[in-house]
């Protein structure tokens, strides 16, 4: 979650705070499918994201690419942080 914090695209199975903070594209990639533990598909949905999508839009699609940083840093950054982690855990925890 920091590295929202410093532009930084995430690409990541969804799960944690990622199946929440993925919007596909805009704030980063997903690999493989949601609930999967699928290891040999993730590890291909892995190399084919970084093949057509990612590498070609670093290098290729640089204006497409910032904007996805800029989205993380907006959307992810914003949201998933300690202040909001701390105020859910002091609400779930002390005042049920």
């Amino acid at each position: 979650m920091k590295a929202a914090f410093n532009g930084v695209p995430s690409l990541s199975i969804l799960d944690g705070w990622w199946i929440e903070g993925c919007i596909e594209g805009k704030t980063g990639w997903s690999i493989g499918e949601k609930g999967s533990a699928d290891a040999p598909n993730d590890a291909a949905s892995l190399y084919s994201k970084l093949e057509e999508v990612i590498v070609p839009m670093f290098y290729h699609g640089r204006d497409r690419f910032i904007d996805v940083m800029l989205h993380g840093i907006a959307l992810n950054g914003s949201f998933f942080n300690t202040q909001r982690m701390m105020q859910q855990y002091v609400l779930n925890a002390y005042f049920l």
